[in-house]
């Protein structure tokens, strides 16, 4: 992705993209889908576009230090950075009319500065570096150095309709090349540059694309065909189509979230899937889970989180305004575990997860939890280390319902 020159409309598209990113306050992938409507990029281009914008983002403190701008200046500057971004990577300056020029010898000595600092060069702003070293000490480099790296593709088979092996000749089929992930029974990683949404493939729900490592966390769940189970933090159901999966479609799984757009894309999505056993259900008040008391066999908890463990995916989220958002995400965390855990049945089994990698919203929840709720017991817990799996990161917990209070 990164070993040939922009073409000036790429260049542009790229600007365009981060521009609204970092000047209007757009998710990256709302923006990449702003730009992309209706123009036809040939597949291999919309990846290059969004790896380098991706790689931009990632590295955003890098690149700017290294063309000597600030991240507001992107509309009137742009070309300034996107020049800094091939000098980096050695690669031919693109051909654009009006470009602004990066002083070669003012690049270089900046990039030697940069190397001084590893946060920098790494692409960590000064609170994530602070945060992340208070938090996870001599671990946290190797985490920083991978939260700066290129996601991979992952594919979830939807063993509702085929196996893994089966999906992966259908895919070859049409194009697309993946390898076999060792450690996740249903994943793929796509090592080709396919456009996966407009496969046959896709069309009929034999695959959803989804991390490696929120995989893991869905398999941890455990579900059994008959159950009662709930997935209370829903969103657009990712993991609820594999908890799915689990139970072969038999049994209740009822999906909840505090947002009707979600669960209307879970809605569609569950159609084309096959899962026929799942419901939606807008949490309205504190009434809703009420009702739910003591009735399911598996709770999911997926609360809403940092997101710093999934970074390399999302990285438009280290320039936005997480350090004053923390806190408010932690109390909501506990919040929704003291309550969401009532709807677990004596034996029934709690499961606690986040995409962050930070133990304050991970084990600390979990042990705080326990403390005052003795009427639940620890079973396990893991953290998808970004560093060590490659995947994105997560934390899961698992406890269970030992009497009902």
């Amino acid at each position: 992705m990164l070993n040939a020159s922009l073409s000036p409309s790429s260049t542009e598209l790229v600007i365009n993209v981060l521009a609204m990113v970092l000047n209007e306050g757009k998710p990256l992938d709302r923006a990449y889908s702003h730009h992309f409507s209706g123009l036809k990029l040939a597949p291999a281009e919309q990846a290059r576009i969004t790896s380098v914008a991706g790689d931009l983002l990632r590295r955003l403190n890098l690149y700017c230090y290294l063309a000597d701008m600030k991240p507001q200046e992107m509309e009137r500057e742009g070309t300034r950075l996107l020049n800094a971004w091939h000098l980096f990577h050695e690669l031919e300056l693109p051909k654009l009319q009006y470009a602004l020029p990066v002083e070669p010898e003012a690049f270089q000595r900046r990039l030697v500065e940069a190397k001084a600092i590893p946060a920098l060069y790494d692409g960590c702003p000064q609170w994530l570096d602070e945060l992340g070293q208070a938090q996870i000490g001599d671990e946290w480099p190797a985490e920083r150095a991978a939260l700066a790296m290129a996601p991979k593709r992952y594919l979830r088979t939807n063993l509702l309709k085929c196996t893994r092996d089966e999906l992966q000749q259908k895919l070859l089929r049409e194009g697309v090349q993946t390898q076999v992930v060792a450690g996740v029974d249903t994943a793929l990683e796509v090592t080709s540059d396919s456009a996966l949404f407009r496969t046959e493939c896709f069309k009929q729900g034999l695959f959803e694309q989804q991390d490696a490592g929120s995989q893991l966390v869905a398999a941890a769940v455990d579900a059994k065909p008959g159950m009662r189970v709930i997935d209370a933090c829903a969103g657009a159901g990712g993991k609820t189509l594999s908890i799915a999966a689990q139970m072969q479609g038999k049994g209740r799984l009822l999906a909840m979230d505090v947002e009707q757009w979600k669960l209307d894309s879970l809605k569609q999505r569950a159609r084309r899937a096959a899962a026929h056993n799942v419901e939606t259900r807008i949490i309205a008040s504190s009434k809703t889970i009420k009702r739910l008391k003591l009735t399911a066999d598996r709770v999911l908890l997926d609360v809403p989180c940092s997101g710093l463990g999934v970074l390399k995916r999302n990285p438009d989220a280290k320039w936005r305004d997480t350090p004053e958002r923390l806190p408010v995400l932690v109390q909501l965390q506990k919040e929704i575990l003291q309550s969401y855990s009532r709807m677990v049945k004596v034996d029934g089994m709690l499961i606690y997860a986040t995409c962050s990698i930070m133990p304050e919203e991970n084990r600390q929840q979990v042990d705080e939890f326990l403390n005052a709720n003795p009427h639940f017991s620890f079973i396990d817990d893991e953290t998808i280390s970004v560093a060590d799996s490659g995947f994105d990161g997560f934390y899961l917990a698992r406890m269970k319902r030992v009497s009902e209070s």
